[in-house]
């Protein structure tokens, strides 16, 4: 985490809260250097702008047990095979690309000076959250008495999102003579930063070689070795003086073997500066408008801007994207750090996204190799964030599931169903990309992943299709896509939905929940389960919301989309008798049945597990390990039906139980909360979130600790050291969505934006900006009034909703309100 500069371990308390007032919530600070937690640090200080990221490794670093240079362009995936004794692997990763930002410093007659080496005297670190500028300064003094400081700059252009640029600096601070640098385009990198995938085949790039395009450009290309796609950098290094004047060098091209770039031989004075600019053009075959990778980045470099006007336009477009998604929380610099941090990565993972980049979000962003890269559901929790800032990021990932339609299609007729059946981890194509093993570290053993039968996945996707036309008015991609994606969900649960006549309702069976824990029953595992409440209700949802996309979009395009689909009146009767007839259980104290049979489970020892493991997060593999299984034992890894709270709003979830013919009676919904929460371990970032959301209003004190421990998930590295391979990305988007759509009350439903804030007693007051239906809003929340501006403009009036008053307001309109007297003021343009 952030260390306030000068602290040390026997700094007061006195001291400690002066230090810690000093934290800037815009950087996030490292003033030493850790070998043992140098892979977190990369990964927290990973750089991107949604078409590709690099890692923030030392430049120079090479993978070994400290550093993992790593660079990874979204939606570029390869396949491998690896065969084990008895069994064969298939598998899909996101690829670690070629290093660009290979670059050696060593003086004459010494050694390479690098961060960690022996010569070290000092090392900062710095990531500037608010323009995603990583810097370094590091002094070393060699076995000579020479002191060297050693400057870096690196930032992937958000401006010029196919442009790279490092920038290293290198004072002599007491002595005179030549220093040799290697600046180069490392292509001997592999796929080694998921320790759960050590086993697995890592070579996925053929090198294609290097060549000159100029006396101080060189350009290299890698091609995957399955999938074909080409990787091409070009790579400018140039030398510039202490005023900023291009000064002269002695090149020489290294051939290395895996490597291209120039062997430099610059001259240093006493307290002189020298500058060692490093630009990068990067471009992969699945870019669009392009007629070779390797023609587009030489063209790229060719046509990239000079250093400082790069800086300012990448600076510039950082301070316009954080225009829309900054937040201004009350409660401390130290949360209002950690929540940028968490906004930053996001971004950094999505920032430029546009239709015409084809890739999805995967779970752990662009950091890292965790997951293989693979899209989850995690997206669920990634939308609501953008969707109310920056809707056509939405709207251009949404894009990646419509696309893998066919595939999704294809997985349905393959189980014999209807409609679409999405993947639960989807890569390059949508196809199923789930491991059907996974290895226990804790026996050394595979065990079967059934995470297959997840088919609530679909069920995600088709939530945020409606969340996004809701929160953006966008009928045209409800026409051209949204509402096939609709309803090729809704065909795939209704299908998946038997009837039984004894009692009129239908049962859906060989499923999972969000909980993980449970793939079947304790005789039966791996065939899934009957009735998973969370499945069942919101396929209820969604096969309403989809009968209601259909109807407005047939209101104004005749029936086309009818006649395109075969979708018959039968059809949508069908979709309403079981959105109306899905069963769901309860235990005999009403508490919400998580499946059936749920009940009859054996109750866990949880005293005894973590007075023996300490962290048992991941029961599955513990129990595994002891010959015994999760299925069955009342427990979770994570809410699952408590995910139900989590998506739908109190009057919404009212709504669905009482189409489905089953009463909710108020006391039901803390009584099931406080039942499953006693029964989770948190094995998953997401499940402290899920809790913290539908605690918020019951128990604010609990909620309010939950989610600072989601806050700091990845920054304290509190999964169970697994930040090293990437960030959880659907953890940090969350707190935002926390801070919007729980604490701060946001919905969008019935073409109106709601608010019903109830912030924590810890946050007095917060300031946001949502982009409702064309219209740019700034909220202003404290404990006692709400506050709305609408900026001006030519925008469509909206409807708002603020607590129990009404209003239709214009762009420039102002409205206030008090909480306790229910005051309305509303200032007209």
């Amino acid at each position: 985490m952030s260390t306030p500069p000068h602290a040390t371990p026997w700094t007061t308390h006195i001291e400690r809260e002066r230090l810690k007032k000093m934290i800037d919530p815009w950087v996030l600070v490292y003033n030493d250097f850790d070998p043992a937690d140098e892979g977190r640090r990369e990964t927290l200080c990973a750089v991107g702008n949604g078409y590709w990221a690099t890692r923030g490794a030392a430049p120079g670093s090479v993978a070994d047990e400290t550093h993992y240079p790593g660079t990874y362009f979204a939606g570029v995936y390869n396949r491998v095979v690896t065969d084990f004794v008895g069994r064969r692997d298939e598998s899909e990763h996101m690829v670690n690309a070629p290093d660009w930002t290979f670059l050696s410093i060593a003086p004459e007659h010494g050694p390479i000076l690098h961060p960690g080496a022996a010569e070290m005297l000092s090392h900062r670190q710095e990531l500037d959250l608010r323009h995603g500028i990583l810097t370094r300064t590091n002094r070393y003094r060699d076995s000579h008495g020479r002191t060297t400081r050693i400057d870096s700059r690196v930032f992937l252009s958000l401006a010029h999102t196919h442009l790279g640029s490092l920038e290293t600096t290198v004072v002599a601070e007491d002595w005179s003579g030549e220093v040799a640098v290697v600046s180069a385009v490392n292509g001997t990198v592999a796929n080694r930063n998921s320790a759960g995938d050590s086993h697995l085949v890592a070579d996925h790039l053929t090198p294609m070689g290097g060549s000159i395009l100029d006396e101080e450009t060189v350009l290299w290309e890698s091609r995957t070795n399955q999938s074909g796609i080409s990787i091409a950098m070009a790579m400018r290094t140039l030398l510039f003086d202490d005023a900023g004047d291009k000064m002269c060098g002695r090149y020489r091209k290294t051939t290395e073997a895996g490597r291209s770039g120039y062997a430099i031989t610059l001259p240093l004075e006493r307290g002189r500066a020298v500058t060692i600019g490093k630009t990068v053009a990067v471009a992969t075959s699945r870019d669009r408008a392009l007629s070779t990778a390797a023609l587009s980045a030489s063209q790229g470099i060719r046509d990239a801007p000079e250093k400082a006007t790069l800086l300012d336009a990448h600076v510039r477009a950082w301070d316009d994207l954080w225009d829309r998604f900054n937040i201004q929380l009350s409660s401390g610099r130290r949360h209002s750090q950690t929540l940028n941090v968490n906004t930053f990565h996001v971004l950094a993972c999505v920032g430029t996204v546009g239709t015409d980049l084809d890739a999805g979000v995967p779970a752990r962003g662009l950091s890292g190799e965790g997951y293989r890269g693979h899209i989850f559901w995690d997206e669920l929790f990634i939308y609501p964030m953008l969707t109310l800032r920056r809707p056509d990021i939405t709207r251009s990932l949404l894009l990646y599931r419509y696309r893998r339609l066919g595939a999704a299609r294809a997985a349905a007729r393959s189980e014999r169903l209807e409609g679409a059946l999405f993947p639960w981890q989807s890569g390059s194509d949508g196809q199923e990309e789930t491991p059907t093993a996974l290895f226990n570290v804790r026996d050394q053993q595979w065990m079967p992943d059934n995470s297959h039968r997840q088919r609530h996945v679909g069920l995600a996707v088709a939530y945020s299709v409606w969340q996004y036309y809701q929160a953006s008015g966008d009928l045209e991609f409800l026409v051209r896509y949204g509402t096939e994606l609709l309803v090729e969900v809704s065909r795939c649960f209704a299908a998946m939905a038997k009837h039984d006549p004894t009692d009129d309702r239908f049962s859906i069976s060989g499923v999972m929940g969000p909980d993980e824990f449970h793939d079947g029953y304790p005789n039966h595992p791996g065939e899934g389960l009957r009735n998973n409440a969370y499945t069942n209700v919101l396929s209820s949802w969604v096969l309403a919301k989809s009968a209601e996309a259909v109807a407005l979009v047939s209101a104004g395009d005749g029936g086309e989309l009818r006649r395109r689909m075969g979708l018959t009146a039968a059809e949508l009767a069908h979709w309403d008798r079981v959105s109306r007839r899905l069963r769901v259980l309860f235990h005999a104290d009403g508490v919400i049945s998580q499946f059936e049979g749920y009940e009859a489970l054996k109750e866990f020892d949880w005293p005894l597990y973590r007075a023996r493991y300490g962290d048992i997060g991941r029961l599955d593999l513990i129990l595994q390990a002891e010959g015994d299984t999760t299925n069955g034992y009342k427990l979770s890894k994570q809410a699952d039906v408590l995910m139900l709270f989590y998506l739908l709003s109190a009057e919404e979830l009212r709504g669905v139980f009482h189409r489905l013919g089953y009463p909710l009676a108020p006391e039901i919904v803390p009584q099931t909360v406080s039942y499953y929460l006693s029964r989770t371990s948190h094995g998953s970032t997401l499940s402290r979130l899920a809790h913290s959301w539908v605690l918020a209003r019951s128990d604010r004190e609990q909620s309010w600790s939950l989610f600072t421990r989601v806050l700091e998930c990845d920054i304290a590295d509190t999964p169970g050291g697994t930040t090293h391979e990437g960030v959880h990305l659907g953890a940090m988007a969350g707190t935002s969505d926390m801070v919007l759509r729980c604490y701060g009350g946001v919905e969008t439903r019935h073409d109106t934006l709601w608010l019903h804030p109830l912030l924590p007693l810890e946050l007095s007051a917060v300031t946001f900006r949502l982009y409702f239906r064309g219209q740019a809003i700034k909220v202003h929340i404290t404990s006692d009034s709400i506050a709305l501006h609408l900026a001006a403009g030519r925008a469509e009036p909206i409807k708002v909703r603020v607590e129990n008053v009404q209003r239709t307001l214009a762009p420039g309109d102002s409205l206030s309100l008090l909480l306790a007297s229910g005051e309305c003021t509303v200032l007209r343009n």
